[in-house]
């Protein structure tokens, strides 16, 4: 070991703070200034405007372009956005529960095992091959059709899809079809935070609540519903934000009506609206930073 090294070493020893701001200073640096940066100048973007004559960008400070997005237009876009953001937070939710809640507290060994590999499984294939494979589970040739018309149940599968605005010629051109193809995408990030909030509650208190007198569906509401509820809150904040800014689901399954993540790619790609494209996108950025605000006051980061 030469002077210098063992110099070096000593200076750092006796300066431990300096040698954990080294370590941290590149990664630092990068979200300072790639993710930050990057946050910064679409925050700035949104404060500018669109000539309507020349197409170009107004580098002028001004809230017009915000006041666009209360437009009837391009509300009924936020609008449905959150709604099937919601729709499908609380699908996944009921979903979720009772499979993380026998993995929780029933799977041991190789069940458990298998609890893991099912629920995986889905996030190790391609995105896009689920999408595609999705529009054709729902085409109206495709095997739900099939098997509705076998089960001679085609008539309820036509009184699905005749329903207004949810409704479509089939399940593959309907936010009926949209909403299913993103429970099956997210679930996963719901299931896996829920269930290791149900593994954390201890089984004393369940013996304690049965030997309170109290029935099993008391037990469930007043202690594993609760203590199991910041799992859930932390799975929400996966399904909810994942959906409030996906574009392709909605550009291969459903109607033409278009959503944040869309508008977006829309706008700033053939539109060429960077602005109106960047106050989109803060939209999902103010509900997400509130929603996180709760989440957190309700203990769902200590699931994660």
């Amino acid at each position: 070991m030469t002077a210098a090294t063992r110099s070096s070493g000593d200076f750092f020893f006796r300066r431990p703070g300096l040698l954990t701001l080294l370590f941290l200073l590149p990664p630092l640096l990068w979200i300072g200034i790639v993710y930050l940066g990057s946050l910064f100048a679409l925050l700035l973007q949104s404060f500018y405007s669109l000539d309507e004559f020349s197409g170009l960008v107004v580098h002028e400070f001004t809230l017009a372009t915000y006041g666009h997005l209360f437009e009837s237009s391009n509300f009924a876009i936020l609008l449905r956005t959150v709604l099937m953001a919601a729709a499908v937070t609380l699908a996944s939710a009921i979903l979720a529960f009772p499979i993380a809640y026998y993995a929780a507290r029933y799977a041991r060994g190789w069940k458990k095992a298998l609890f893991y590999l099912a629920v995986m499984m889905p996030l190790w294939s391609s995105y896009l091959v689920k999408v595609y494979a999705w529009k054709l589970i729902l085409a109206k040739e495709g095997i739900v059709t099939w098997v509705a018309n076998k089960l001679a149940l085609g008539w309820l599968l036509d009184a699905i899809l005749s329903l207004p605005t949810v409704g479509g010629p089939s399940l593959s051109i309907s936010y009926i079809g949209t909403f299913i193809v993103f429970v099956y995408i997210w679930l996963p990030y719901m299931i896996l935070p829920t269930q290791a909030a149900l593994e954390r509650v201890p089984n004393t208190f369940i013996e304690a609540s049965a030997d309170l007198g109290a029935s099993p569906r008391q037990t469930f509401r007043t202690v594993i519903l609760p203590l199991g509820l910041p799992g859930i809150i932390a799975g929400s904040i996966f399904t909810f934000s994942l959906t409030l800014g996906d574009y392709i689901i909605p550009q291969i399954i459903g109607n033409s009506r278009p959503f944040i993540g869309s508008t977006v790619y829309a706008l700033q790609g053939t539109a060429g609206d960077i602005p109106l494209a960047a106050a989109f996108t803060v939209v999902p950025i103010v509900i997400m930073g509130l929603y996180l605000v709760i989440a957190r006051r309700m203990g769902a980061f200590d699931a994660l």
